[in-house]
C-alpha cells in the first residue's frame, strides 16, 4: 500500500500515516511560473494499492487539479489500483439542477475523476446520498456520527441532552446522530421567509425548554444559518447551544460571526484544515476513521461494520 497526499490537507494526511504506520510517498505537487500543476512521483509505485489523500475545499479549482493530475500521474506509472481519498468533496451541493440552464457539477466532477483513472473512491460524509451513484466506480461514504458521537457522550450528560436538526432536510442525519446517543430526544428549526424582503422566522417543533442543545449539520459555510437557528433555540428556552458539523466550510466573515454568536462552540472535523484564530471553533480529527477505512479497503474486508 502507498498513501500520497497533495497541498490541501497535509495535516490530516500525516495523521493517516501515523495511524497506518505507513509513511507517505514522496512526491512534488509544484507549480510552474504561470501557476499551472506539476506533479512527480519520486518512488516506485508499479503494481501497487494506492490512496490520493486531496480534499477539495478552497481553492476548490486548483485541488480539484491537483487530485486529477496526481490520480492521472500514478495510472501511468502503472499503479494496480488507485482510491482517491476525499475527505471534503467539493461542488456537492450542486447535486441537481435547481432552474433551468444550471448544472450538475457533482456529477461532472465525478465524471472528471473516473476519467483521470481512479479506481474507487473514499470520501466522508457527502452532502446528498445520491453523490455515490454520480459515480460508475465503487464509492465509499463514511460518516463523522461516530466520531462526533463519542466526544459528545464525554462531554455532556446525555439525560438532559436534545438534538437539533437546524432545517427539516437534515432531520434523517440529526435521527442518526440521536440513535447513538441512547435515542436522544429530537427538535427540528424550521426555517420560513413569509414574504419578500421579511427577515426568517424561524419555529421550533419540538420541547427543547430547559435542554442541552446539540445542532448538527453537514456542512458549515457562512454560519448564519447556525447562528440563527441557536439563538431562536436560546429563546425557546434552551439552556445551552452547541453544534457539531463534518465540514468546516466557514467562507467570508464565518468565523466572526460564530464568535459574535450565542453558540457556546463549534466543533468540526479536520476534513477541511482548521482557521487561523478560530475563537469558539474546535477540532475533532478524522485521521483514525480514514486510516481504518483505508487498512480495511485495502484489506478487502469490510467498511460498513466500522459503523455498527
Amino acid at each position: 500500500m502507498k498513501i500520497i497526499t497533495g497541498n490541501s490537507n497535509v495535516p490530516l494526511a500525516e495523521d493517516i500515516s501515523r495511524y497506518l504506520e505507513i509513511p507517505l510517498t514522496q512526491a512534488s505537487v509544484r507549480r510552474f511560473a504561470d501557476e499551472e500543476i506539476f506533479v512527480e512521483i519520486q518512488e516506485n509505485v508499479r503494481g501497487e494499492d494506492v490512496f490520493v489523500i486531496q480534499s477539495t475545499a478552497a481553492p476548490a479549482n486548483d485541488n480539484l487539479m491537483e487530485l486529477l493530475i496526481m490520480i492521472d500521474a500514478l495510472k501511468r506509472a502503472s499503479a494496480r489500483r488507485i482510491t482517491a481519498v476525499i475527505p471534503y468533496y467539493g461542488y456537492a451541493r450542486q447535486d441537481r439542477k435547481p432552474g433551468p440552464r444550471t448544472p450538475i457539477s457533482a456529477k461532472l466532477v465525478a465524471n472528471l475523476i473516473t476519467t483521470a483513472g481512479a479506481d474507487r473512491v473514499l470520501s466522508v460524509d457527502l452532502h446528498a446520498g445520491q453523490i455515490q451513484g454520480f459515480f460508475d466506480i465503487p464509492t465509499d461514504n463514511l460518516y463523522g456520527a461516530p466520531v462526533m458521537a463519542e466526544d459528545i457522550k464525554a462531554r455532556f450528560s446525555l439525560d438532559n441532552l436534545m438534538i437539533v436538526s437546524p432545517d427539516v432536510g437534515g432531520v434523517v442525519r440529526a435521527r442518526a446522530l440521536a440513535k447513538r446517543l441512547d435515542n436522544a430526544p429530537l427538535a427540528i428549526v424550521d426555517k420560513r421567509r413569509e414574504r419578500a424582503g421579511e427577515s426568517e422566522v424561524m419555529n421550533i417543533i419540538g420541547n427543547v425548554s430547559g435542554r442541552f442543545c446539540i445542532l448538527i449539520d453537514d456542512i458549515v459555510d457562512s454560519a448564519g444559518t447556525l447562528c440563527n437557528a441557536a439563538g431562536a433555540l436560546l429563546e425557546a428556552g434552551a439552556k445551552e447551544v452547541t453544534a457539531y458539523c463534518t465540514h468546516g466550510v466557514l467562507s467570508g466573515g464565518a468565523v466572526a460571526r460564530v464568535a459574535d454568536s450565542s453558540l457556546r462552540e463549534l466543533v468540526i472535523t479536520d476534513s477541511i484544515p482548521m482557521p487561523e484564530n478560530p475563537g469558539k471553533i474546535r477540532k475533532l480529527t478524522i485521521g483514525p476513521l480514514l486510516g481504518e477505512a483505508i487498512r480495511r479497503i485495502a484489506d478487502e474486508t469490510s467498511v460498513s461494520s466500522l459503523f455498527d
